[in-house]
Parts: C-alpha cells; structure tokens; sequence
C-alpha cells in the first residue's frame, strides 16, 4: 500500500534492481574514508551499485588511499573536485553516476549492512523523492564522544528530526538521503552557491515541487564528528554563516530552532554591556534591578549545560562531562556568532576550514 497525499506528486517508482549510485566528496580524510568506503561495499543492495569518490585536494594522503581503493573494487569510480565545495562534488559525482536512485554518503559516516536496501524499501512504499533516517553521532575520545552526545542530544542541536526522532512520516529535510535522480535532474540537483546547508535548501526545492522528503528512525547513520575543540568551533561558525545565508534567501521557510544560538549569543552581549554599566556606576538603582534581569535566561542556559554535563548524557569520565560543559557551549555561540554574520552581511565565501589541511591519525 502507498503512502500519500491528495495533491502531492509521487516521484517517479524505480526497480531496485535497477541500481544505486553512493555519491561521496571527500577531502582530508584519511582517518575516516576506508571504513566509510568499506561500509558501501558491503550493502544489500539487490542490483548493480558504484561509488563516486568526488577528490578535493587533500593534504594527508587521501587521495592516494583513494586511488588504491579504486584499484582494488572496480566499483569505485574516482572524479576531480579541485574547488572542493561540498555541492561542486556532490554534483560532480551525481553527473558521473549512472543508476536511477542516487545515496548520499559521507567519509565521516558508516552505514549499517541493510541501510540501502531498507531505504529503497521506504522509496518504493512512500514513493517519497528523498528518504533520510538518523545520524548517529558516536566518538572514541573524551572530546569527540562529548560532541557525538550533544548531536545526539536536542539540547545540542535543537531537535531535529534526523538528531534523534522517532516517528516516521514527512520531514523538512534529511540526513544524507537516498534520491531519485529524475528528480534531482527535473528539481536541478546541488545549488553550489552554497556551501553549508546545501542538503536543506535542495529538499526545500523538493517539497516546493510538490515531492515528499520522508523521515525512518529504522534508517540510522553512523557519524564521527570532529575530534578537537579549535575544528569544531570552525565547522559551527561556518554552518551558522550559511543558515544566516539561507535565512537571508528564504526568510520565514527556516525553521525557527536556527533562532536559538543568535538569540542566546546576543542574550550574553547584551548581559555584559549590563555587567560594565553596573561595575563602572553608570547604572544603579532601580534601574540597575531592572537590568539584571537579563542575567536570568543565561543562569538558565549554564544551570542547564551543567545539568546535561553532570547527568548521564554527559558520559561516564569526569573529563566526558567536562568536555560536555565546554562543548554545548561551543557548538551554540560559534554557530550563533556566524549566524549573525551570516544574517548581517551573507556568508559570502565563507568555508569550513575544519576540513582543512587535517591531521588525521588511523583508527584502530
């Protein structure tokens, strides 16, 4: 039986046997890029399948590792991306492949043996143009398992379906995703004018088309989020700039969760101008009651973070939960400081340096 709706369009059903085509960029990720790629080799997938590895110019030996891993499966295919945006690739990659149903992957994720082949499942039964499941953040240091726990968390990043949901049914947007191509060609796949946030503003495109984008907590995604504290405050400022970007294009369609880190970083602004003003005499009296008031929300925030920090979703370790106590913090004022740049002036060509010239070391 098929899911759907009076008034909506249906995308186009597809054979399974048809074939799959995983798209992956990849840059600096040397640590990460042979178990992701290996975690693709072994779908259930039930017809032919290849994987294109979209080459940005790595620092570290990925694309070597790259070449070697070619060398050995036939179904690997390899493509240039020198600009190396992530959207450049993604498209790159699309246009190289040859199957009609197309799965995004990434080279800091894993999938699970079945995840393919449940999510055609979910495509064939919704007939849905995108299907997305959840990123299961995980981590093997103090730091990264503190990050892996605030993605985990809708604390961390505000409650996204993809972030821990679990009913199934029509979604915003979607964790990598698994596509029909007729629809990315008719919807005019990746937008490479933007940098972050890309997957968004492309189901955007989508639903507008009168397509579904479909969210199955059955479908999860191993992630391996970044492993120190200077790259994950690049990675937020970046992502926040490109969310002001959007919002900047799209306005009231942004979901009003991406408010949050903006309004808790001018909250804290506006509680130190405050703070100077009482110190300094400027302001006292009543007024300066008043005023204190705006210290109340940001008592809230860090009674909150250290609740989260000390309670079990801060890990087990006291270095877990301290990293915890830093990291939420982190995530939402990086990201709340780009935002606001983003919103002020566009992101313009900001990029996400934490990809940059990365000294990965091998996993075990």
């Amino acid at each position: 039986m098929h899911v759907h709706e009076a008034g909506r369009r249906d995308a186009p059903a597809t054979p399974d046997s048809a074939g799959v085509t995983f798209v992956m960029p990849v840059l600096n990720e040397r640590a990460y890029l042979e178990r992701a790629v290996r975690t693709v080799l072994d779908q259930d997938v039930p017809g032919p399948a290849e994987l294109i590895l979209a080459l940005g110019p790595s620092s570290d030996g990925t694309t070597e590792l790259a070449q070697r891993l070619a060398s050995e499966d036939s179904r690997i295919v390899l493509v240039d991306n020198p600009a190396a945006d992530i959207p450049v690739g993604l498209n790159l990659a699309i246009r190289a492949g040859s199957h009609p149903t197309i799965v995004r992957v990434d080279a800091h994720s894993e999938l699970s043996a079945d995840y393919t082949r449940r999510a055609l499942g979910v495509l064939a039964r919704t007939r849905a143009a995108n299907v997305g499941g959840v990123m299961r953040a995980d981590g093997r240091t103090p730091f990264q398992r503190s990050v892996a726990r605030a993605y985990n968390s809708p604390i961390g990043l505000g409650g996204g379906a993809y972030h821990g949901g679990t009913r199934e049914g029509e979604a915003e947007s979607a964790y990598l995703g698994v596509m029909r191509r007729a629809v990315l060609d008719e919807v005019g796949l990746f937008d490479e004018s933007i940098r972050r946030g890309e997957d968004w503003e492309l189901n955007l495109r989508i639903r507008r088309a009168g397509y579904r984008v479909w969210f199955d907590p059955a479908l999860s995604v191993t992630y391996w989020p970044r492993e120190s504290w200077v790259r994950l405050a690049r990675q937020f400022r970046a992502t926040g700039a490109w969310r002001g970007e959007l919002v900047r294009r799209y306005g009231r369609r942004n979901s009003l969760r991406f408010f949050a880190p903006p309004i808790l970083l001018l909250a804290l602004m506006a509680a130190i101008v405050i703070g100077v003003l009482q110190l300094t005499g400027t302001v006292v009296g009543w007024w300066s009651l008043v005023l204190s008031a705006a210290y109340l929300p940001l008592l809230a925030y860090v009674l909150l973070v250290l609740v989260v920090a000390i309670g079990p979703s801060g890990g087990t370790g006291w270095r877990d939960k301290l990293w915890m106590a830093a990291v939420l913090p982190t995530m939402h004022l990086s990201w709340g400081f780009g935002f606001l740049v983003g919103v002020a002036r566009g992101a313009r060509d900001t990029v996400d340096t934490s990809r940059l010239g990365d000294r990965n070391t091998p996993l075990p």
